[in-house]
């Protein structure tokens, strides 16, 4: 695969990704948070399953599936989808799509933090400046009456809540690190999808049962929201850029936290008419920043330390 087709890949992707937060307000009248999540997953799986059997079909598949794996898949789907999913989506509705788009730009500086929780990581200076930058940031989006101490009338609360699904989304990427050790993307996702089903339907029957009862009622509006996060978001993208996978390096991947909100905030501007305030702006500067920093920052700082390594070997030799 060539470098462009591979880039156009990626882009397409993450523009249907960056979809997720427009397509949140356009059902939010007829569907609930769990539903909104648990229908478009549901369906996805089906489509994802003829996937799955064709990978495993290759000659070369070796099959390193264990019984144990199913505690695997489920954590990976209460820590990481779950509330990569689901929280976004409630924090959304509570928010704007504008600034759920840019605070999914917290997304390195959440998956450095998981790093520090799972991995034992350091917590070093550069990650705390920029966990304070980015807060800050987030708070400055939500628009709260500092004068009054109104938060109702902003959107810290829904911001914080994206910002705690993040969290969730950056354990997905981290300890999925470790499952592809021994399964292929699709087949991780696949899996992760299926024990979603499994933990969020009884929660769908329970809290929002009637959401059944009134889909002949779904407007245009709904129906588009729906069929979006279904084939674009949760299929679609993820079948692209596991095909872009393949063909990229670091840098690139790391390209995907920037073009989610590159994206995403123009189509809520475009779609649902949203515009960013002077306030939510300089927080999504301040957002961008940490973001900037914590990436370059410990980038340099891996390179610094792999030509000490080379350095030293060499010396040795």
């Amino acid at each position: 695969m060539s470098p462009l087709v591979s880039w156009a890949l990626l882009f397409a992707a993450n523009f249907m990704w960056a979809l997720q937060f427009t397509c949140i307000k356009l059902v939010e009248d007829q569907v609930g948070s769990l539903f909104t999540v648990w229908g478009p997953m549901t369906l996805a799986t089906a489509m994802l399953y003829p996937l799955v059997r064709n990978v495993q079909r290759q000659p070369d598949y070796v099959d390193r599936r264990r019984k144990s794996d199913v505690w695997l898949f489920l954590m990976l789907a209460a820590l990481g989808v779950f509330p990569g999913q689901v929280l976004i989506t409630w924090g959304t509705r509570l928010s704007t799509a504008s600034n759920a788009a840019l605070i999914m730009l917290t997304l390195p500086l959440s998956t450095a933090v998981m790093a520090v929780i799972l991995l034992g990581e350091r917590m070093t200076r550069l990650r705390w400046i920029s966990a304070a930058l980015a807060i800050t940031g987030v708070v400055l989006c939500g628009e709260v009456d500092w004068t009054n101490l109104d938060f109702g009338t902003g959107y810290l609360i829904g911001n914080l809540i994206v910002f705690a699904g993040t969290l969730g989304s950056a354990f997905f990427n981290s300890y999925g690190k470790k499952v592809l050790r021994r399964y292929s993307p699709t087949e991780m996702i696949f899996y992760t999808y299926v024990a979603m089903f499994f933990l969020m339907t009884p929660l769908v029957l329970w809290r929002e049962p009637d959401v059944f009862a009134r889909i002949p009622e779904f407007t245009a509006r709904t129906w588009a929201g729906m069929i979006l996060l279904t084939f674009f978001h949760n299929y679609l993208s993820n079948v692209l850029f596991l095909k872009a996978l393949k063909h990229l390096d670091a840098i690139q991947t790391a390209l995907c936290n920037y073009l989610i909100t590159f994206f995403g905030v123009p189509i809520a501007a475009i779609w649902l008419g949203e515009r960013l305030s002077a306030m939510a702006i300089a927080g999504g500067i301040l957002v961008l920043g940490s973001t900037l920093l914590i990436t370059v920052g410990e980038a340099r700082s891996a390179a610094r330390a792999q030509a000490a390594a080379e350095l030293a070997a060499r010396e040795q030799a």
